[in-house]
């Protein structure tokens, strides 16, 4: 085996110095888009916002090209979110970059103390493909907010997606400011090479560490925004029909390929029977009545490639030969890379249904007795990116609350705590790092700048400069000493 270091190839060398050269532009600029003011900020917005507007039937196309996503769904997820997003950045944006004035304490009392807002810098956003635009333009709507200048990484895996990215954002911004770079992993590999000052990535776990010790070599801080197995929590109070409509929804939404989608169904003993039929009921009612009738309806995606589709067709397969029961559905069609909503009821603790992120249309359902039981089942796994809760039981919601850790929790619906701004949205621990949405995304991509300020004449400060004797200064310390 040889141990030359491979040579980069002609086209790769060339497409290096490219991202490089924008790289330093952006650096250059950086400090000239700092010092934008609201107004020219909210402009850049404005862009964006008709940009999205001009381009959506262009994006419906795009993404039914890349895994036949309805156009319903893509403007429910994608672009009334995207949009949305940008207005109520719009609407706020000069009162998050107003310095906000901060008390003092007694011994600094002749001072003062505010906090300004400032850009990171130059930042680096890591798209997804499973909501390609929705994922990739609200993050930078926050950087543009908050001053900065960004490169954007499209997912290689949503072609049409990630080429229709960057005509959109090419049409609305300068590449010195924003500059959107298509290509494989390499790609993403190098740009994590560079001294950026802000990554913002949303992915899977297992990237999001090489994200960050990629990081970590530039001391670079990051956003990430990872996902896991998000428990749906019905206990026997609920309302049945609720639940079982929101869950069939919210798990087939992108064909399941979503961090906040319900990932497994712990259910109530008395009331098991009852949601499977509830649920069977919706899925029949949402999508169809037989598989055939299911896999042609236009309201549900497919898988996005045929490694997706194989890897949740090895969960599915695995759990049926461990011993699994399908309550509904089951078929699946590798041609089109479709698998058929399915529920699974008696999953033996050994299937990897269990320990996989499923990120597909296949549902665990799991009974419980008791809510301790259910609380000890969600505490053995890592803390997850959305936990959902149907009950009318406010002790029972309570105690679920306060017994867990992790990202959103939603109550009696699904979905809610990522579709509204003024909700810090993120995971925690292996769900993420960092939050974004409305105020949190502006805070995200800004550093907030400590400014304190003496007064000219006259410092309470002057007291405690050496030496240190005197009754003055001993009866301050003491006093001090006492009060803080």
């Amino acid at each position: 085996m040889s141990n030359a270091i491979p040579i980069p190839s002609a086209d790769n060398q060339l497409r290096i110095r490219e991202i490089e050269a924008i790289f330093r532009s952006q650096q250059a600029h950086q400090y000239a888009i700092a010092q934008t003011t609201a107004r020219e900020r909210i402009a850049k917005l404005r862009r964006l916002h008709q940009a999205v507007l001009d381009h959506r039937i262009a994006i419906q196309e795009a993404l039914w090209a890349d895994f036949r996503k309805g156009p319903a769904e893509v403007d429910i997820s994608e672009t009334i979110c995207v949009n949305s997003e940008i207005r109520y950045a719009i609407r706020n944006l000069s009162r998050w970059m107003r310095p906000k004035r901060m008390p003092v304490r007694l011994p600094l009392l002749t001072s003062s103390a505010k906090i300004r807002h400032e850009p990171k810098g130059v930042c680096l956003i890591l798209g997804t493909w499973n909501f390609p635009f929705n994922i990739t333009l609200i993050p930078l709507v926050g950087a543009v907010a908050a001053g900065n200048c960004a490169i954007i990484k499209p997912s290689e895996h949503a072609p049409h997606s990630s080429a229709l990215i960057k005509k959109i954002v090419e049409s609305c911004f300068p590449p010195e400011e924003v500059s959107v770079i298509e290509g494989e992993v390499e790609t993403a590999t190098h740009l994590l090479t560079l001294p950026f000052n802000h990554i913002f990535y949303t992915g899977s776990t297992a990237v999001g560490k090489v994200v960050m010790a990629a990081a970590a070599q530039h001391l670079t801080s990051v956003t990430l925004e990872l996902g896991g197995k998000s428990p749906v929590v019905i206990d026997e109070t609920a309302d049945l029909d609720r639940a079982a409509s929101r869950v069939a929804w919210m798990k087939c939404l992108n064909a399941g390929q979503t961090c906040i989608a319900p990932d497994y169904i712990l259910v109530q003993e008395r009331i098991h029977d009852a949601f499977l039929e509830k649920i069977r009921y919706y899925l029949t009612k949402f999508y169809g009545e037989s598989p055939e009738d299911r896999a042609q309806n236009p309201d549900l995606a497919h898988a996005v490639h045929a490694r997706r589709f194989a890897q949740a067709k090895s969960l599915l397969d695995d759990a049926v030969e461990r011993g699994a029961r399908i309550a509904f559905g089951g078929y699946t069609d590798a041609a089109t890379n479709y698998i058929d909503p399915t529920v699974l009821t008696d999953v033996p603790p050994g299937a990897a249904i269990w320990e996989e992120e499923i990120f597909a249309t296949l549902l665990p359902v799991q009974r419980y007795r008791t809510l301790e039981q259910a609380i000890q089942i969600i505490q053995a796994r890592n803390k997850p990116l959305a936990l959902y809760i149907f009950s009318n039981q406010e002790s029972n919601i309570r105690k679920l609350i306060e017994e867990s850790r992790g990202g959103g929790v939603c109550i009696n619906e699904c979905g809610l705590q990522f579709f509204n701004p003024n909700l810090p949205f993120g995971g925690h621990n292996h769900s993420g790092i960092g939050h974004y949405h409305g105020e949190y995304s502006f805070r995200e991509f800004s550093n907030p700048r400590s400014i304190a300020r003496q007064n000219r004449f006259f410092a309470t400060t002057d007291f405690f400069l050496p030496p240190y004797k005197g009754w003055v200064l001993q009866f301050f310390v003491n006093q001090l000493t006492k009060w803080l």
